[in-house]
């Protein structure tokens, strides 16, 4: 069993909590509100700003220069790559650089990027890697879920892009990755008794992205 799973089994109320939030659920069948998603998607982008700052942290944290590289690779994934992607997929949702720039970041947002930071920074690569891994692999995790059929059998899903990006193929072979990563710092710096302490920060991380998916519901009203 990989890390990845062992971690879920020891949370599985907080990772249920997250992967099948009522908010996940509402993209799955098109009915969430759009004014939830708009605001998320403000949000998200705001979070992934955090997020590069993470993979900062971890090339500063990095023992070896694999780890370092893989560092290097999520860092330039995000700020050359993703944050462009997400700008477009904002214009189309009405939203523009302007307006995503200028919104402040929810207490949600604050909450979940600060705690992952504060992982890294008081822990090790280790802590840092698994307080991310709700978001990296959950996201593989929930894309797969909301497209059992394939991206091309969703047709005209309102959710159709967003579902799309994260079950396809290139998405999917990130996580993998981040999965096996997972796996080789366990096998470097799981000590003995320190499972346990990794499962909290987990389920920690966990419930913090389901408090991520409420901010959006909370906007709309729901």
């Amino acid at each position: 069993m990989s890390l990845f799973e062992r971690l879920k089994a020891a949370a599985p109320s907080e990772w249920t909590s997250y992967v099948d939030h009522a908010f996940v659920r509402g993209m799955g069948d098109g009915t969430l509100p759009e004014a939830a998603f708009r605001t998320y998607l403000v949000q998200d982008y705001l979070f992934l700003i955090q997020f590069a700052r993470a993979n900062a942290l971890a090339a500063y944290k990095s023992r070896t220069l694999a780890d370092l590289r893989a560092a290097k690779d999520g860092l330039s994934a995000i700020v050359d790559v993703e944050l462009d992607l997400h700008v477009r997929l904002c214009e189309r949702w009405g939203l523009s650089p302007a307006d995503i720039e200028a919104a402040p970041e929810h207490q949600a947002t604050v909450a979940y990027t600060r705690f992952v930071l504060d992982c890294g920074m008081s822990g090790d690569l280790l802590d840092l890697h698994v307080a991310l891994a709700p978001c990296v692999l959950g996201y593989a995790e929930i894309g797969r879920a909301l497209a059992p059929a394939g991206v091309d059998a969703l047709n005209e899903h309102p959710y159709r892009e967003w579902i799309g990006e994260y079950a396809g193929d290139a998405y999917q072979a990130v996580a993998a990755n981040a999965s096996r990563h997972l796996d080789d710092l366990g096998a470097r710096y799981l000590g003995p008794g320190r499972f346990d302490e990794l499962a909290a920060l987990f389920g920690k991380a966990s419930r913090l992205e389901a408090d991520f998916w409420q901010m959006g519901l909370d906007a709309a009203g729901h």
